[in-house]
């Protein structure tokens, strides 16, 4: 017994020991460090601008204040990245990710390439969610659902699996809208470039902060009409635009609306690869969400008109795409009808 109690005692010690190291080591780890946050994005556009907002601020709330540096990872409408953070990126602590908000919900289509599971990323939290509208010209006549029900317009897009047509074919299926897709304007700039050149009549999926950033005179000087609009909340600065769930009555309509909707309940998501030693994500998830709500973090946002509204938590993320891999089956294949219309 008395040899039992040295060796007893001996043991509690060195657990305590490691305990505390373990405590310590989240907060010690990231001092001298830098850490790679990669974006699913090529430079100069929304998320990049938001990025690189967020690496300013961010280290002021990670002990040991660690250097963010951005590096871009375009290609495959954000897959490419998602891939990178899910089978490459290491798992130390070092790299986090912001990726589009239609990539965690890529395998749920049946996306071939998207080679991860996104349920088992780290999600660290969103600065916001969005809210999509159909907007066309102010010269167009056909400006409300019940016209645009019966006078065809056109609206453009990049290519027929391409986030706007998604959403056109979507407002097509549960409104019953007569779109016409124009496809081959290479982004959302060339596409507007159209509008006002009277190439087309509108546009299936401007997101409101991103017309916020890149035409407020739009705004400001009514050059577009808002036909409806369709998110997880409505955009009060869209004034008495109706939303897509306003005309719904048919339930699997309504768990269609919340699937297809789900990447702008996610918002511009912020994560860390699976694998990440929890400590160190807990610390960056309550680094991140003392950056979104930073009033300097804030002011610059405003500034840069990022749209920045509501945070979305980890926890609330983790929850979104769990729901959304629960859609029942039927639900899921009209989904991916909608997603490509072609079977391929």
């Amino acid at each position: 017994m008395t040899r039992i109690l040295p060796a007893l005692a001996g043991a509690v010690a060195l657990t305590l020991s490691t305990l505390t190291a373990q405590a310590q080591s989240a907060a010690d780890f990231y001092k001298g460090k830098t850490i790679s946050l990669v974006i699913s994005s090529s430079a100069g556009g929304g998320y990049d601008t938001l990025a690189r907002t967020i690496a300013r601020h961010l280290p002021k709330h990670i002990p040991g204040a660690p250097v963010v540096a951005v590096r871009n990872m375009p290609g495959a409408g954000g897959i490419v990245a998602t891939n990178f953070l899910y089978n490459i990126a290491s798992k130390d602590g070092l790299t986090i990710g912001g990726v589009q908000n239609n990539t965690p919900f890529e395998p749920l289509l049946g996306t071939k390439e998207a080679d991860y599971d996104p349920k088992k990323f780290n999600w660290l939290g969103s600065p916001s969610y969005e809210t999509g509208l159909l907007i066309v010209w102010h010269t167009v006549a056909a400006a409300t659902v019940d016209e645009v029900r019966k006078t065809e317009i056109t609206v453009s897009s990049s290519g027929a699996n391409s986030t706007p047509s998604f959403f056109a074919r979507l407002l097509t299926e549960l409104l019953g809208l007569k779109l016409k897709i124009v496809v081959g304007y290479p982004g959302q700039n060339e596409s507007f470039i159209a509008m006002e050149r009277g190439e087309v009549d509108g546009y299936p999926s401007i997101f409101w902060s991103s017309l916020a950033a890149t035409r407020p005179d739009w705004i400001k000087n009514k050059r577009v009409k808002y036909v409806v609009q369709y998110g997880p909340e409505k955009e009060k600065d869209a004034g008495d635009t109706p939303s897509v769930i306003d005309y719904l009555t048919k339930e699997d309509d309504k768990l269609l609306l919340n699937a297809a909707i789900a990447p702008l309940a996610l918002g511009r998501p912020y994560l860390m690869p699976p694998g990440v030693p929890a400590d160190r994500v807990a610390l960056m998830q309550k680094a991140m969400m003392a950056t979104f709500a930073d009033p300097d973090f804030l002011a610059e946002a405003d500034k840069l008109n990022l749209g920045v509204n509501v945070p979305r938590s980890p926890e609330q993320m983790a929850k979104l795409v769990e729901e959304a891999y629960a859609t029942p089956p039927a639900i899921v294949e009209r989904l991916r009808r909608i997603a490509n219309p072609a079977g391929k």
